[in-house]
C-alpha cells in the first residue's frame, strides 16, 4: 500500500485531508501527520512515506526546506504535493524546480483538484520506482541554477572555450563521453489546456515536463532543460553502436515516453530533432536546425529530423543570437546596463528595417526571454515581476501577431532589466568575488586555477580576475597563495608535518615550488619558520583569512 504522510501546522487542514477523499479505495495509506517540516523529517526516516503532502508556510521548517533536505538525503522518493495559501510565483517554481508533482492553493482546494493531483503522484511513483533514475544520486539543489544556466549557455554557443565547457561540466558531473550529440526543440500540449486558467496550466506543463525527465532517460541517455512553461530542449547523447540508426533510436525513445505520457497523464510532446554533432560545443548547431524546422513537426507528426529533409532552401525562421555572444555574456554576467543596451538597441534596429521578418523576430524576442530566466539570479521572478500588469505575464510574448507587438515587448522587457542591472551592478560584482573567496577557502587542497574557479560560479576567467583587482585587496593568486600558506603555517605547528608533505596536500607541484611562495608570502623559508614556532613552542594556531 502507498504510505502518504500530511504535513501542515494546521489541524483543520490535517483533518479536511484526511476526510476529502477515500483513501483506501486509492490504495493509500495514511501513515502519519506533522505539524512542522523538523517533525516530518523525523517521521519519514521511521515511516519511508511514498508520497507527503506539505504546507509551504510553517514554523521551525518550513515545506521548501523540507522538500531540500528530503532530495539531499533520500533522492527522488518521496513525491511531495505542496500547499500554499501564497499564490506568488517563485514560491511555486521553486517547489516545481524541486521535482514537486503538483501545488495546490488552500483556499481552491477540492476533492476533484485534490484527487487528480494525487492520481498523478500515483502515476509518476509507479514511473519513478521502475525507472533506472530511482538509482541515481539526485542533483543538488544548490546546482540547479547553475545547470540551467550552463545548458542555456551551451544552446546558444555562449562559452567562451572549450575549456569554460569541461570545466563547468566537469564541476556540475555532466558526462559528455559520447560518440556524438543532437539536440532538439520540443513542445507540450494536451487536450484540454485551453479551458485551464493560468496556475492549472503551469501545474499541467511543468508535472508533465518532470515526467519526461523520470521516463525519457530510460531509454536514451539524455539532458532535458526547459525553455519556458511549454518548450523545452532535449541533448540525446548518442554511444558508438547507435550511431548507424540514430533516428530509431531517438524515434523509439521518444515513442515510448510519448505513450506513456498519453496514457497516463493525457498529454503529448512533439518538436524537432538537428543534425548529428561529434564535438558537444557543436551542439548549438544542432539546436539551432531543430528550431528551424519546428514548424514541419505537430502532434500528428510527432517528430522531425533535419538530416532527414531535402532542405534546398533554409528555413530563414530563426535568429542566431550567438552573433551577440560577447555582450550578452558580459551583460548578463557583470550586470552591465551599457551592455545590455547595444543588444537591446541592435535587435530592435534590425528589425525595425525589416517588419517583414515577424518569425525571426518572436525568435529573437525568445532567446532573450530564456537567457533572461537562466542567467539571471532569480530570473524567472524578475521577469515575471517585470510584465506584472500584463494578463498573461511574460508570456504575452507567445500570442502577439506583428513585429511591432513584439518590439513592444522586448522594450518593456529592457526597462526592467535596465534599471535592475543598475541598482544590482555593483553588490554583485563584490558578491562574486567573496563568493570566489569561500570557493578558495574551502578548496585550498586543490592545485586551484582562475579558470576553475571561474568556471564553478559559472562566469569567464577574464572577469573573475578583473573583479578580483577591483573589488580585492590582492590578485587572485596572492589571494589562493595566501589562504595556502595560512593553511600551511597551521599544518607544521599543530600537525608537525614535514614540508614536502605539507606541499603535496596543498596541491603545490613541488616542495620547491611550495618553499618559493611560501617565502614571498611570510618572508622566510617553510623550515625556518617551522624551527622558529617549534622551538619557541607558542603553540600558533593560524586559519585561513576569512572576509
Amino acid at each position: 500500500m502507498i504510505r502518504l504522510l500530511i504535513v501542515d501546522d494546521e489541524p483543520l487542514v490535517q483533518i479536511g485531508i484526511k476526510s476529502m477523499l477515500d483513501w483506501a479505495e486509492l490504495g493509500i495509506e495514511i501513515c502519519g501527520t506533522a505539524s512542522n517540516g523538523r517533525d516530518a523529517l523525523n517521521l519519514i526516516e521511521k515511516l519511508s512515506p511514498h508520497i507527503i503532502i506539505t504546507d509551504l508556510k510553517m514554523p521551525i521548517m518550513d515545506g521548501l526546506e523540507l522538500m531540500k533536505e528530503c532530495q539531499k538525503k533520500y533522492g527522488r522518493l518521496p513525491l511531495f504535493i505542496v500547499l500554499t495559501s501564497y499564490e506568488e510565483f517563485h514560491l511555486a517554481r521553486e517547489a516545481l524546480s524541486l521535482h514537486a508533482v503538483d501545488y495546490l492553493v488552500k483556499f481552491e482546494l477540492t476533492e476533484e483538484n485534490l484527487k487528480a493531483s494525487i492520481n498523478t503522484a500515483i502515476q509518476l511513483l509507479d514511473e519513478v520506482i521502475r525507472s533506472s533514475q530511482y538509482q541515481v544520486q539526485p542533483v543538488p539543489v544548490e546546482t540547479l541554477l547553475f545547470h540551467e544556466r550552463f545548458f542555456i549557455m551551451l544552446l546558444n554557443n555562449l562559452f567562451e572555450s572549450e575549456e569554460q565547457f569541461r570545466l563547468q561540466a566537469q564541476i556540475l558531473s555532466l558526462d559528455f563521453n559520447a560518440a556524438g550529440y543532437i539536440a532538439s526543440y520540443m513542445e507540450i500540449s494536451g487536450q484540454k489546456t485551453h479551458s485551464m486558467d493560468t496556475r492549472q496550466q503551469l501545474n499541467f506543463y511543468s508535472s508533465t515536463l518532470q515526467m519526461v525527465k523520470t521516463l525519457l532517460p530510460k531509454y536514451i541517455n539524455c539532458y532535458i532543460t526547459a525553455l519556458d512553461i511549454k518548450h523545452f530542449a532535449i541533448i540525446f547523447l548518442i554511444p558508438e553502436n547507435k550511431i548507424s540508426d540514430y533516428v530509431a533510436f531517438i524515434s523509439n525513445s521518444v515513442k515510448n515516453t510519448m505513450e506513456m505520457l498519453n496514457n497516463y497523464y493525457g498529454a503529448s510532446i512533439h518538436g524537432s530533432v538537428g543534425r548529428f554533432v561529434e564535438n558537444p560545443l557543436d551542439i548549438s548547431a544542432s539546436f539551432m536546425d531543430a528550431r528551424q524546422i519546428f514548424s514541419m513537426s505537430s502532434p500528428d507528426r510527432p517528430l522531425c529530423f533535419f538530416d532527414e529533409l531535402d532542405l534546398k532552401n533554409p528555413v530563414k525562421n530563426i535568429f542566431n543570437i550567438s552573433i551577440f555572444k560577447n555582450d550578452i555574456v558580459s551583460a548578463y554576467e557583470e550586470f552591465d546596463p551599457d551592455r545590455l543596451r547595444k543588444v537591446f538597441s541592435s535587435i530592435q534596429e534590425l528589425f525595425r528595417e525589416h517588419p517583414s521578418y515577424f518569425l525571426q523576430a518572436l525568435d529573437a524576442a525568445s532567446n532573450i526571454l530564456y537567457l533572461s530566466i537562466s542567467l539571471l539570479p532569480d530570473g524567472e521572478e524578475l521577469v515575471s515581476g517585470i510584465f506584472k500588469d500584463h494578463p498573461q505575464n511574460y508570456r504575452c510574448l507567445f500570442t502577439l501577431n506583428t513585429t511591432e507587438q513584439i518590439l513592444q515587448w522586448l522594450n518593456t522587457l529592457f526597462e526592467g532589466l535596465y534599471s535592475y542591472f543598475t541598482s544590482k551592478k555593483k553588490d554583485y560584482k563584490n558578491r562574486i568575488v567573496l563568493n570566489a573567496k569561500q570557493y578558495i577557502r574551502n578548496n585550498y587542497t586543490k592545485k586551484l586555477t582562475l579558470n576553475e574557479v571561474a568556471a564553478a560560479l559559472g562566469i569567464s576567467p577574464g572577469y573573475l580576475s578583473l573583479l578580483f583587482k577591483k573589488y580585492s585587496d590582492c590578485g587572485f593568486i596572492d589571494y589562493v597563495n595566501q589562504v595556502k600558506i595560512q593553511e600551511a603555517k597551521r599544518l607544521m605547528t599543530e600537525k608537525d608535518m614535514k614540508i614536502y608533505e605539507v606541499a603535496n596536500f596543498l596541491g603545490f607541484d613541488n616542495a620547491f615550488y611550495f618553499s618559493k611562495v611560501f617565502k614571498k608570502v611570510e618572508g622566510c623559508s617553510p623550515t625556518a619558520y617551522k624551527a622558529k614556532h617549534t622551538k619557541s613552542g607558542d603553540g600558533l594556531s593560524v586559519s585561513p583569512p576569512t572576509d
